[in-house]
């Protein structure tokens, strides 16, 4: 399957008017998206399809009611195969966990449903290839939920690289540090096992490095990685989780896939790139960032400081300064949110405006923002990354294979 060629075919179709959506998994995610889906007509008033709230899923007792009455769904199911079945339901969110992505994923395309599925679609690069094709095959639109790209700062920093302002552009640093799993009394949840979760860190938060790298200087030609477990064990829960729960008392299990990774990466650009992600950082709280230096500059950014860009350019080369670009209404869709620069956006409103682009892609029949393309590229160089780990060779990624 040539992945280029996925773009071309989900330009089939469009929708107007009111669309039914539905919303399988309802943890963190899922309350995100449903948010989303509430406020994108208050920020995006032109948008010619109008979302309503069909269904929620979730087989946890309790949950999907929950949601529902908290948040207007007409109805809800246990099993997201009642909303394959639902007629009503035009598009879907799938904010389930890791091991779903793909069998859902490829029901719902071949159930004619347009997607919005959140990263890393599935468990392996065969997996992301797999709803890829059925996303192309049947026609629909399918939006891939990297929410880091959609910062106004983000894609100024996509502007003044390819613009050549900061000259060509030789290295990039791209840093995820979390702590969210630095307790050693959290939960040994799905996040933790290989059947389920897959990978560990490498599909929560490289994945979004990778995407980031990739929307800001290109494909990556090559990678050599080091991966560690530090936290071995943790402690089984006593029942349904969400978010990353507390366990204490429980049977102690394996944890199976990565806490950290370090990855040194090679673009096709000829640039030079560092990744490094961690979940188990003392201390760091979403610390998120890049630093892409050039031959005549650089830029910076820092997800905490979300609508600051770190920026230095002109002709010093030596001892120039770096200034801070406050981003605004002429960077991205900040203009939907705030009316002048400097007025703080917020993570949900990177979820509005992927919903905004994934209703675009629908009302319009061509994508807009993320796709499935970029979802098997950022999981062919997961994939690529495991294999180095293992070998310690340098590895080319493989987003074009036809191996599922």
């Amino acid at each position: 399957m040539e992945i280029e060629g996925i773009k071309g075919s989900e330009r089939k179709g469009s929708d107007r008017g009111p669309i039914g959506v539905a919303v399988v998994g309802f943890g963190w995610m899922g309350r995100v998206h449903t948010q989303a889906y509430a406020r994108v007509l208050h920020h995006f008033p032109g948008l010619a399809v109008r979302p309503e709230l069909v269904t929620v899923a979730d087989d946890v007792p309790g949950r999907a009611d929950e949601a529902a009455a908290r948040f207007g769904f007409a109805g809800t199911a246990r099993d997201w195969r009642e909303v394959a079945a639902d007629p009503r339901v035009r598009a879907v969110s799938i904010t389930a966990p890791n091991f779903l992505h793909r069998e859902i994923g490829v029901a719902m395309a071949e159930a004619g449903k347009h997607i919005w599925i959140e990263k890393p679609v599935g468990l392996t690069a065969g997996d992301a290839r797999a709803v890829a094709g059925a996303v192309a095959a049947a026609g629909v639109q399918g939006t891939v939920g990297f929410n880091y790209r959609n910062a106004p700062a983000v894609e100024a920093a996509r502007e003044l690289i390819t613009s050549g302002e900061i000259g060509t552009v030789t290295h990039v640093r791209v840093r995820l540090f979390s702590d969210y799993a630095a307790h050693p009394d959290s939960a040994l949840t799905w996040r933790y096992e290989r059947g389920r979760g897959g990978s560990g860190v490498l599909g929560d938060l490289a994945s979004h490095g990778v995407d980031l790298a990739r929307f800001l200087l290109g494909d990556i030609a090559s990678l050599t990685a080091d991966t560690a477990i530090f936290l071995p064990e943790r402690a089984r829960p006593s029942g349904a989780t969400a978010g990353h729960a507390m366990a204490t008392g429980g049977a102690p299990g394996p944890v199976e896939n990565e806490d950290y990774v370090s990855c040194l990466l090679r673009f096709t650009s000829g640039a030079r790139g560092v990744l490094e992600a961690c979940r188990v950082s003392v201390g760091e709280q979403n610390n998120y960032g890049f630093e892409v230096h050039g031959t005549k500059g650089a830029v910076l950014w820092d997800f905490r400081r979300m609508n600051e860009l770190g920026v230095s350019r002109g002709g010093s080369y030596q001892d120039q300064p770096v200034s801070t670009l406050y981003v605004g209404p002429g960077h991205g869709e900040y203009a939907a949110f705030q009316p002048g620069a400097a007025v703080s956006m917020g993570y949900d409103d990177l979820k509005v405006i992927e919903a905004y682009r994934f209703l675009r892609s629908i009302a319009d029949g061509t994508p807009y923002g993320t796709t499935l393309s970029d979802a098997v590229h950022s999981a062919a160089a997961l994939d690529a990354m495991s294999r180095s780990a293992e070998t310690g060779a340098w590895v080319t990624p493989e987003p074009e294979s036809t191996a599922t």
